[in-house]
């Protein structure tokens, strides 16, 4: 049994939010936009649902939807949040049983606070996904200039470090582009496409800072998604898609 406590890991903390409205109002929709070109119509799995928020940009795209969620409080929270039509598992992704395979399954900012990632990917890989399906996962990106900013001021040691705050939230592990992809390869999974998510130059809590006023634009969201196409290593998320590959 895990000694991990996930309802105390998904609460805010002291200067450190779990979910900021930059995640919510712009990271969610642009991750949806990237992966929606490999999509495959049938299921989806998404595998750490938190209290709901990107299960809804799921759902117009999906009718059979199932999530997993290891903090039973969250699970609540989805379900309240999502009334009914969604199958919302409680169970942690390294013991559940779900006797079927999916044709879409995703994990966004999920894969860092999991104690052995690799294991849950191969699980992914050897039970959960269809021979035509597709693996969607995201992560944020140590590489990303508003981390890099922070360790040249002194307020993180290096880039892939775990800060106090994301040990807090349950992060194991920072990625990049390279580990993330390393990790999907070792669970024997084939990397289809790799990218980034929205270039990102300042912090989450100064982007919620700006968010709705008249600084940041529409178009200027825009120019940073694009941005990001052409320097994925320098973007707030990492992500990759993936196909089953052998056991």
């Amino acid at each position: 049994m895990s000694s991990r406590d996930y309802n105390r890991e998904m609460r805010d903390a002291q200067g450190h939010k779990y979910a900021y409205q930059f995640d919510l109002d712009v990271m969610h929709p642009l991750m949806v936009r990237a992966f929606e070109p490999f999509m495959v119509d049938g299921n989806l799995l998404e595998l750490g649902s938190f209290q709901g928020e990107f299960t809804k940009r799921l759902r117009p795209y999906f009718r059979d939807i199932t999530c997993v969620e290891a903090s039973d409080q969250s699970a609540v929270g989805a379900r309240e949040a999502l009334g009914g039509g969604i199958t919302i598992i409680t169970a942690r992704f390294e013991s559940v049983q779900l006797g079927r395979q999916f044709d879409n399954v995703v994990l966004t900012h999920v894969l860092e606070h999991l104690d052995d990632p690799v294991a849950v990917l191969r699980r992914v890989n050897e039970e959960w996904l269809s021979d035509r399906g597709r693996l969607f996962v995201a992560c944020p990106n140590a590489h990303a200039p508003s981390r890099q900013i922070a360790v040249k001021m002194g307020l993180i040691s290096h880039n892939t470090a775990v800060t106090p705050a994301e040990a807090e939230h349950g992060h194991r592990v920072t990625y990049t582009l390279d580990t993330l992809e390393r990790d999907a390869r070792a669970a024997g999974l084939n990397v289809r496409h790799r990218s980034g998510i929205f270039f990102k130059a300042l912090a989450n809590f100064q982007w919620d800072q700006l968010l709705g006023g008249t600084v940041i634009s529409p178009e200027y969201l825009e120019g940073c998604y694009q941005l990001g196409q052409v320097y994925p290593d320098l973007c707030s998320s990492v992500f990759l898609v993936c196909e089953r590959g052998r056991a």
